[in-house]
């Protein structure tokens, strides 16, 4: 709604005194006032009139305090996508997520069982402790070409194990 379609603008810059209703709007002017009430004065119009405004401006006020934050749920498209998952959610989710995790450890498990002892040794060390292939090679003795190699076929025998479950 636009500030001019208002009704607090539509009294406010009218002469008379402005009613809205829902098909219609009507002003009563001063000499309809008078009319009206024989008994009244042009200071009772006047003292009216204010009245009428300082009632639609607070009515103003008040609807622009409760819906000035208010924005479209399409316009929050995004970020609805992206807000973080409710604490009901996250605990219906968590026996599922829980339930796949362990999963995915028992199959870890099961590949590293098929590697060697020397490759699954160096493998753990490689990936789990952090340690370059040199390091790993000047731990056991042995050149950093055969670690490498090691690793290179440690790393195939697990994707196919991974990848046929």
């Amino acid at each position: 709604m636009k500030f001019t379609d208002s009704d607090y603008a539509a009294n406010k810059s009218a002469k008379g005194i402005v009613y809205r209703f829902a098909d219609e709007t009507v002003e009563i002017s001063l000499t309809d006032y008078l009319r009206e009430n024989p008994g009244k004065t042009e200071s009772d119009f006047a003292e009216l009139k204010a009245l009428s405004d300082t009632d639609y401006y607070e009515r103003d006020r008040s609807h622009y305090r409760q819906t000035w934050k208010n924005i479209s749920l399409d316009f929050m498209g995004d970020v609805l996508e992206s807000a973080e998952p409710s604490p009901e959610d996250e605990i219906i989710t968590l026996p599922e997520q829980e339930k796949a995790l362990t999963q995915k450890h028992e199959l870890a498990a099961l590949a590293l069982n098929k590697l060697t002892e020397t490759q699954r040794r160096r493998y753990l060390m490689y990936h789990l402790g952090g340690k370059t292939e040199e390091e790993i090679a000047a731990l056991e003795g042995v050149a950093q070409q055969s670690v490498s190699e090691c690793l290179l076929g440690a790393q195939k025998k697990m994707k196919k194990i991974l990848s046929n479950a």
